[in-house]
């Protein structure tokens, strides 16, 4: 039988209890590595007031991926600056996957171009999902004797400087729509600014203003009832909402592709493995005919895209709206 002497027996005590420590030492940071996400509510920055499309679809997509996340999603609103205050408190939060941006193509895309003091860049998002596009629709005063988009073309440019469009605020997707018609056709028009989509709405219905570029959902329900004429939507595809209308390409405005997109984002650094759980959940909702039927009655366009085709989108819109900004020399004042 083999025996220790009392020096090595105490060696061996010595090294146990040093082992035994060590183990306990890396206890917690073991059971840290382990904890399970999420195991809190994750907050959603919406970065418009409520009501609104980007706060629609903010809930919608949200009420659809809880169950399958296993958490509360809580919506917060947080207006201001064309969407940059909510994008930016997002920007700045911790990346643990417990902080998201319900993006836009104002946020993602346009503001980089058009402010002059963001503060954020397209670097401090990790792209996760897109999940849908709403049209804008060319809409026209029921005063304006025009029947088609090239019938409008050819009165710009037989009257320069006479024809008005309206914008929901300097700076939007309403705008810049207005801002790329120009660029596009040569036709000279007059930026009527307004704050929100409802009283430019108003005004054109009244004759105040010729035109605009409005997000389809707001302007649907009067084309409908005749108080306003719409020409042509500026989507690639026709809208199954207005199935009769051409899009601006088949009316022979070429390049003419815009939709007020919407996607999930978390601040930059956020890890993969919840990027691409957060994402498995989206996917999994937008395969269901139900929410493609909600989105559509929304008068939007289901379109899902995962972390890189939706990061490469990103960057190809961001592309797009510097080069028609530049080129109308469009600020977010005027």
């Amino acid at each position: 039988m083999q025996t220790h002497s009392p020096h090595k027996r105490s060696s061996l005590r010595a090294l146990t209890l040093g082992l035994a420590a060590t183990a306990t030492a890396l206890l917690p940071a073991a059971a840290s590595a382990a904890e399970p996400w999420p195991d809190k509510p994750i907050r959603l920055v919406v970065p418009f007031a409520a009501g609104g499309n980007t706060d629609i679809f903010a809930r919608l997509i949200a009420s659809q991926i809880e169950n399958d996340l296993g958490t509360t999603i809580v919506i917060e609103n947080r207006g201001g600056a064309s969407g940059n205050i909510g994008a930016e408190n997002v920007a700045r939060a911790q990346p643990d996957g417990y902080t998201l941006l319900m993006g836009t193509i104002g946020t993602q895309a346009i503001n980089y171009s058009i402010y002059k003091d963001i503060r954020f860049q397209p670097e401090s998002f990790a792209p996760i999902s897109m999940i849908g596009s709403v049209p804008n629709v060319l809409i026209i005063s029921p005063n304006l004797k025009v029947d088609s988009v090239q019938e409008l073309i050819e009165y710009g440019k037989t009257n320069p400087g006479k024809l008005s469009f309206a914008s929901s605020g300097a700076g939007s997707s309403i705008h810049l729509s207005g801002e790329m018609f120009k660029v596009r056709t040569g036709v000279d028009m007059v930026h009527v600014p307004y704050k929100g989509s409802a009283p430019a709405v108003t005004d054109i219905i009244g004759g105040q203003v010729d035109l605009m570029f409005d997000n389809l959902p707001v302007s649907l329900p009067f084309i409908k009832n005749g108080s306003l004429k719409a020409l042509a939507v500026t989507s690639a595809k026709r809208s199954p909402s207005l199935p009769e209308l051409p899009t601006m390409e088949e009316a022979g405005v070429e390049n003419f592709d815009v939709g007020s997109w919407f996607g999930l984002l978390a601040p930059a650094g956020t890890p993969e493995s919840i990027v691409n759980r957060i994402n498995a959940a989206v996917q999994k909702a937008m395969g269901a005919p139900a929410l493609q039927k909600r989105i559509v009655e929304l008068g939007a366009e289901p379109i899902y895209k995962g972390p890189k085709e939706f990061s490469d989108f990103i960057d190809a819109e961001i592309v797009k709206w510097r080069q028609v900004v530049e080129a109308s020399q469009a600020t977010a004042g005027n």
